[in-house]
């Protein structure tokens, strides 16, 4: 299994660039606003007394021993004091730096209004430093929960009284203050957006100045900060506050300021300086970031068409002709197709579709190849064409499919999302491909369970306790959008396959806490299971004594699938008496802990316990409830095919007439 493809990973040689022309602006960027290297921040040095205290207060409000919230507000406010006039020396310190950062968390108003006097006229160089322009995210997120808070209060702001220049910070409104700080950057955006530290300060202000969701700091799929930044974040210990992961409300001017912004940027770059831009490691994530805002202002979204200005008659011929060669290198370059693969998300299918007629449509096969680079533009393109174009794909795809899913198994999953959307598009043929890929080579033959999850080398049977592999991931997500996808054949298959493994091996899948999920999905689709066979795997999970059950109710993984055995035993009452019969005999085990607790909620042992009849009633209206919701579906397919051949009916007398 190929790795998944990273944004780090080096470039690799680029295939047929430009068959009559070449890309020349792949070497690096050269902006004319960019000067000399600028000296690093520096605003003094913490002395070793300082150090020691602010590294104690560090530790103190890491290990958070507070008694009570007001504690903890109070001990912040009194390192607040401590800092006052050391600000700037303790955002560029690496272990006071972590300080300002959860003081920032927790601060108040008028703590932000301290930070913001300090930081004024300094926000550029800050954000151009290692430690310091962690700390200015921190910091402007908080603004920005701050400011929605100012809107929703119609402009009320509370009392300044831990803020020394209170004449200041009171005439001062969030919106005044965020303002400033735009302003602060904006003669340094050009720059901004090569830097690798303030890029990243860059791109969450324009996301808080559209309100955009702000992207948490510390997952792994997150776009606040740098693979290494999250790694380091998760070291320290450092979490997001609740002010990540929303959208904050911010006030009808800052469209006006993200206007400028674009204008500004706009102003100062040409084609070819865009194009470069848009391949640069550090400025590519910012040009894509600002191709997704611009409509929010400019309905001409003037970086897509000066970057891809092929059919713009006003545009220099000579950039125009070199469209060609410049897709092409995007296509075949990690940092490029990244670029092409976001700009397009929130594009018109106009401006896509140019793009998917003029260069992709007649070499998807050969682009699908590239696992690298490619492919991850055509699985966008299958979510973001018309359902036309998305066929097309699939005709050239589909044949290749194996070729394909060798060592990039996600194209599996698009594909078949892809049919799903287009009415199950080639179903059986897709299904086919995939048994006869993985039966090929298996001296197991239909033996699908071994040969998508790779079992024998899995972390099923580790006796370390080793966590699920992201390849294991990858499988078992596939493996479940395969059993969604045909629920006859491979649902058969799949069930077999269980059925023949061994007890120990059974109990462990059903811990595991990746391949879990593939037996979640198989009792999802119960109407599709004959009721034989139901039985027949119920009774293998639940095993000849009620161990195993108490032992899959306990565990946090296992217990998802005794919630799951409700629904699953429906109209088998006989076994759901069963599973309550062994969770009371056992409830001191089950009730002992956190995942056995809501098993217990989730199967109303309560009223099994106390009111039995009842408990069963339940049952019994349950079952009453599907009868006439199942008898209301199939009167309305019915109808459906009455005026179907009423239809038919008039059609054909029509045409006799």
């Amino acid at each position: 299994m190929g790795k998944v493809r990273s944004r780090r990973t080096k470039k690799s040689a680029v295939d047929n660039v430009g068959d009559d022309e070449d890309f020349s602006g792949t070497t690096g960027v050269v902006d004319s606003n960019v000067g000399p290297d600028e000296p690093p921040a520096f605003f003094g040095l913490v002395d070793s007394n300082e150090l020691t205290y602010f590294h104690q207060a560090e530790q103190t409000l890491n290990l958070n021993t507070f008694s009570t919230p007001e504690e903890r507000a109070m001990f912040v406010s009194s390192v607040f004091q401590e800092s006052r006039g050391k600000e700037l020396k303790l955002v560029t310190n690496q272990i006071c730096s972590k300080l300002m950062e959860r003081l920032i968390l927790d601060s108040t108003l008028p703590q932000v209004h301290q930070l913001f006097n300090s930081f004024k006229g300094k926000f550029y160089q800050l954000s151009k430093q290692k430690f310091s322009s962690h700390v200015l995210e921190t910091f402007l997120v908080r603004c920005a929960s701050y400011l929605e808070k100012e809107i929703l209060s119609n402009g009320f702001q509370e009392e300044y009284e831990d803020v020394e220049d209170a004449s200041e910070a009171i005439t001062l409104s969030m919106e005044e203050m965020f303002t400033q700080i735009i302003e602060e950057f904006k003669p340094h955006f050009n720059k901004m957006m090569l830097d690798k530290y303030a890029s990243h300060v860059l791109r969450l202000l324009l996301l808080i100045i559209t309100g955009k969701e702000l992207p948490s700091s510390v997952e792994s799929n997150s776009i606040l900060r740098s693979k290494k930044s999250k790694i380091a974040r998760k070291m320290i210990e450092i979490k997001d506050s609740d002010d990540y992961k929303k959208n904050f409300q911010v006030p009808s001017s800052f469209k006006d300021q993200l206007k400028e912004i674009l204008t500004t940027i706009n102003s100062s770059q040409n084609c070819e300086s865009f194009r470069e831009l848009a391949i640069n490691p550090i400025a590519s994530p910012v040009i894509q970031l600002l191709i997704q805002l611009e409509g929010i202002v400019d309905k001409n979204r003037t970086i897509w068409s000066t970057i891809f200005n092929g059919d713009n008659e006003l545009a220099d011929p000579k950039d125009r002709s070199k469209e060609s060669a410049f897709i092409e290198y995007l296509l075949s370059n990690n940092i490029g197709s990244h670029f092409l693969e976001n700009a397009i998300v929130n594009q018109k299918t106009k401006s896509i579709e140019r793009i998917y007629h003029s260069y992709i449509q007649d070499r998807i096969p050969k682009l699908a190849k590239r696992e690298t680079t490619g492919i991850y533009v055509i699985q966008c393109l299958m979510e973001k064409l018309k359902n036309k174009q998305q066929l097309e794909i699939l005709d050239q795809l589909i044949p290749i499919i194996n070729e394909l899913i060798v060592n990039n198994i996600d194209i599996g999953v698009k594909i078949i999302d892809c049919s799903i959307r287009n009415d199950n598009y080639e179903k059986t043929q897709i299904v086919d491909k995939f048994i006869e890929f993985f039966n090929k080579g298996s001296s197991d033959e239909n033996n699908l369970l071994e040969n998508i999850l790779k079992l024998e080398t899995s972390t099923l049977c580790s006796t370390k306790d080793d966590w699920p592999t992201s390849e294991e991931r990858r499988r078992a997500i596939f493996y479940e959008k395969l059993l969604e996808f045909d629920s006859e054949k491979v649902l058969e298959i799949t069930i077999d396959n269980l059925l023949s493994l061994d007890d120990e091996i059974l109990l462990k899948f059903c811990k595991h806490g990746v391949f879990s999920h593939i037996i979640e999905k198989v009792l999802q689709l119960r109407d599709f299971i004959p009721l034989p066979k139901r039985k027949v795997l119920l009774n293998r999970l639940l095993g000849s004594n009620s161990t195993n059950l108490v032992d899959l109710a306990c565990n946090s993984t296992g217990s998802h699938i005794v919630d799951s055995l409700w629904s699953f035993t429906f109209k088998l009452n006989m076994f759901k008496e069963r599973i309550a019969k062994a969770l009371f005999e056992h409830k001191d085990t089950i009730k002992s802990t956190i995942y056995g607790r809501m098993v217990w909620k989730n199967w109303n042992m309560e009223k099994y316990c106390r009111k039995f009849n009842d408990w069963k009633w339940d049952i019994k209206e349950e079952e009453k409830i599907y009868n006439e919701e199942h008898k209301n579906i199939k009167r309305a397919s019915d109808d459906t095919l009455d005026s179907r051949e009423r239809q038919h009916k008039r059609s054909r007398v029509r045409d006799r007439k």
